[in-house]
């Protein structure tokens, strides 16, 4: 029994060995991580997958102090668990705790790599269900799944999509269930498994294999209605289940994304031309317009493009998965079918992520193909069809020199290999053309990952980027010796070695880049003076004191000089308390609306002069509504506008323009805006001193016609601002950890408590003891009532939608377990009447 088993195990034990393998031998010949220097971190998967994998280490450890529901770290505290189900659930995820966290790039690598292993594996698996045939032939069309181009391009970057390359042929092993009317309880477990590892992607798998499903159903010769209603019905059912089962992953991350930032606006291009979508199809190139990426190999290739000339398929087979091929393909380029893939919004980035789906259903063609046993004329058709693609894509940017070299070789290869297999009948020698067979899918699939490796990483959006080297890691050591939370904040501040410094380096920030930033978060940052990026789904820290001091930052980092020494650590002034309690909070603000005065309102002091801009040099700007719109910088030989101003001396001065883009010097300081409207927000930023004469000349050199604030400038006096900070009181005592905080207050505090997070739903307070309620927003921070002579309050963070995800899901278990103690008692009389005949 035992050798059975393993015997079952060889061939998709196979198909992982060789994707694995030619992937791994790929990255050594490019000299990429873990095989040599090259980071393999490009955009997302440093900016994201990395930090968030850094975080899940520290949880998993016990070396943080939020835990799943709640992120103190970063955007000055912000809820984790949709960050978590959406990032962090591929179970391969989970293998960072196994090792030291400055190697947190090597389990980021495995994930991807175990993906495409699995994902192969699972591959030959189904489709031994799809058709019977030789373990061996399987797992090497399977090959081509693994690394198809969607991994090769898109997957490999986002390790959390690649558990929908799993997810596919897993809810494909449950349809075939479906359609055997059996294990209906082991189907609905595999769905539910598919969609709790990555509910994004999981969607367009089980889209992509309900139409597999119903396309089987319509071919299968001999199949009653009834019976195509009653495998219909298993499937619906078996799906809905175990999505359901899933529930508290949709639930949180749907409503976690209902009260995110919306994303900057995007639109569907130019679909790309039906022949360039065609050319994907070959095996090895990257080309510059984007596209669905769906190319599953020489092999693969060879084998979809003979299937039309197969006659061992019926021709209704053959129309019928050619028609599905097709028609998903076209699906790719019509926005709305685009958004149907995408759960009805146009993705921010590559409207392609559904690719994998198509590369999936290519696979399966060729295994059709290569099952049937195709004759040598079959694959010389096939093998003239590729060739006249080759030709006809010569100019397609997809088409390259490893795609000829792979075409004209590689296929070449692969096509005497498969037709000396439809000749050759002796054992001995159909083995020996199968390892030949074996070493070509190998070669040649190292040799395509390889080559759309290095031409992708040329790509200026590609370049990889550091994550955690020497410098951040010295940066780490420097955040850990500072740490002082939650008496106060340790800042990573504004030198970004990732888009999300606090999860890879530590302390108590501003920046997050995430889906999930909540646009209370979002909005309440700007409203105060920090920066944001990608119209506020990636936040970023404040840099100027007011701000720090209201958020409770003590100490920070900030770019340094040099490559030598690329960051340098600050104290700053005494900080407020993250909690402080007010007797009486101000009105909303009325009438002007500055930075200035919204900070000064969360402060409960006055500590800013607000001068008025006059025009002192340079090319005239025009007044305007709400300041000054500047001349195009270029038109006037490069010069800037000087704006004069007047202070009182010794202050400091700080400018607010967050749409403004060029440059801005004066009072020996130079600092360069790169604000867009809505996308790109400045943050308020220091110039330095207000000289002994009390004028202050600042100098705007806007990137085309820039508008500058009425009131842009701000001079701050230190001293006002040190004792604005004196005069708040804080907690007796404070502890914040997990996703709560208790307080103990001053006797008597009355007033409101208000407390340095930003004010998003999910938290409830309770004041000595007394019932939860949900606390308000002052200035975009969370304030709670305290009524008059409160002791304690204690604050705990629910994250919104888990209570009916969790119910959901119970009732689904509850289903499950019903469905599978009857089908026990069923079973039961069988095995009695069975024993009863023995006797």
């Amino acid at each position: 029994m035992a050798r059975g088993a393993l015997g079952r195990l060889a061939a998709p034990g196979l198909a992982a060995a060789l994707s694995m393998g030619a992937y791994c031998l790929a990255l050594a010949l490019y000299g990429s991580y873990p095989f040599g220097p090259r980071s393999r971190a490009v955009n997302d998967l440093g900016n994201q997958f990395v930090p968030f994998h850094a975080r899940l280490w520290d949880l998993l450890h016990g070396h943080t102090t939020g835990d799943l529901f709640f992120n103190w770290s970063s955007g000055y505290g912000v809820p984790f668990l949709a960050d978590f189900f959406t990032y962090l659930m591929n179970p391969f995820s989970w293998l960072v705790g196994l090792f030291p966290r400055e190697l947190t790039d090597l389990p980021v690598f495995l994930v991807t790599l175990f993906s495409i292993g699995l994902a192969a594996a699972l591959m030959t698996v189904f489709l031994g269900r799809l058709h019977p045939g030789p373990g061996v032939l399987r797992a090497l069309v399977s090959v081509g799944y693994g690394l198809c181009a969607w991994v090769l391009n898109d997957g490999f970057a986002d390790p959390m999509w690649m558990w929908g390359l799993v997810a596919l042929p897993m809810t494909g092993i449950a349809a075939e269930w479906c359609l055997r009317r059996t294990r209906w309880v082991a189907g609905t477990g595999l769905v539910a498994l598919a969609w709790a590892g990555n509910f994004y992607t999981a969607a367009m798998a089980t889209l992509a294999m309900a139409m597999v499903l119903g396309l089987r159903l319509l071919t299968a010769p001999g199949t009653a209605a009834a019976d195509r209603l009653r495998a219909l019905a298993r499937a619906v059912s078996m799906a809905a289940c175990g999505i359901l089962l899933a529930a508290p992953v949709l639930t949180v991350s749907l409503e976690a994304s209902r009260v995110a930032q919306p994303a900057p606006e995007v639109r569907y291009g130019d679909r790309p031309a039906p022949l360039y979508q065609v050319a994907q199809l070959l095996p090895g190139g990257h080309g510059g317009a984007p596209a669905p990426n769906v190319s599953i190999g020489v092999a693969g290739l060879l084998l979809v493009a003979a299937f039309p000339f197969v006659r061992g398929v019926p021709a209704r087979v053959r129309i019928g998965w050619y028609a599905l091929a097709a028609g998903v393909g076209a699906s790719f380029v019509w926005e709305p079918a685009i958004l149907l893939w995408h759960g009805f919004a146009l993705p921010n980035g590559s409207p392609y992520r559904a690719a994998f789906v198509l590369s999936g259903i290519l696979v399966m063609i060729s295994w059709l193909a290569l099952a049937h046993r195709p004759r040598i004329g079959e694959l010389a058709a096939g093998g003239a069809l590729v060739a006249l693609l080759a030709w006809l894509s010569r100019d397609q940017g997809a088409a390259g020199t490893a795609t000829w070299i792979l075409v004209a070789g590689g296929g070449g290869a692969t096509l005497l290999g498969l037709g000396a297999l439809a000749a050759l009948r002796a054992p001995r020698a159909r083995r020996a053309v199968t390892a030949a067979l074996t070493a070509a899918v190998l070669l040649t699939s190292a040799y395509t990952a390889f080559s759309v490796t290095a031409v992708r990483d040329k790509i200026a959006w590609f370049r990889p980027k550091p994550t955690l080297d020497p410098v951040s890691l010295a940066a780490r050591d420097v955040l850990g010796a500072r740490g002082d939370w939650p008496r106060r904040r340790t800042d990573p501040g504004p030198h970004e070695f990732a888009n999300n410094d606090p999860l890879l380096i530590g302390g108590e920030g501003g920046s997050y880049y995430s889906s999930y930033v909540p646009a209370a978060t979002a909005r309440a940052l700007r409203d105060l003076g920090a920066g944001w990026y990608m119209r506020g789904r990636h936040t970023l820290s404040f840099e100027d004191p007011v701000g720090q001091a209201i958020m409770g930052v003590g100490s920070y980092l900030s770019p340094g000089p040099d490559r030598r020494r690329p960051f340098v650590p600050h104290r700053a002034r005494p900080p407020a308390p993250l909690l402080t309690v007010r007797d009486r909070l101000p009105g909303p603000l009325t009438g002007e609306r500055t930075v200035f005065a919204r900070q000064e309102r969360v402060l409960g002091a006055r500590v800013y002069e607000v001068p008025d801009l006059a025009p002192a040099a340079g090319p005239a700007p025009a007044p305007t509504r709400g300041g000054w719109l500047l001349p195009d910088a270029a038109d006037h030989g490069g010069a800037g506008t000087a704006f004069r101003a007047r202070c009182a001396p010794g202050g400091t001065v700080v400018w607010s323009a967050p749409w403004f883009s060029g440059r801005v010097g004066g009072l020996g300081g130079r600092t360069k805006g790169i604000g867009a409207r809505d996308r790109t927000a400045n943050p308020v930023r220091t110039l330095g001193r207000v000289p002994a004469d009390g004028t202050v000349v600042v100098r705007f050199t806007g990137r085309g016609r820039q508008l500058v604030p009425e009131h842009a400038l701000g001079c701050l006096s230190r001293a006002r601002l040190a004792a604005a900070v004196r005069a708040l009181r804080g907690p007796r005592e404070l502890t914040a950890g997990g996703h709560a905080l208790t307080a103990l207050l001053p006797r008597g505090s009355r007033g409101h408590a208000v407390l340095a997070v930003p004010a998003v739903a999910g938290w409830g307070c309770s004041v000595d003891g007394g019932p939860l309620g949900a606390p308000s927003s002052f200035g975009g921070l969370l304030a709670v009532p305290l009524g008059s002579g409160a002791r304690r309050l204690t604050c705990a963070y629910e994250p919104p939608g888990l209570k009916s995800g969790l119910a959901a899901s119970g009732a689904a278990a509850l289903a499950l377990a019903m469905v599978a103690l009857g089908g026990r008692l069923r079973s039961r009389p069988r095995l009695h009447s069975h024993q009863e005949v023995g006797r």
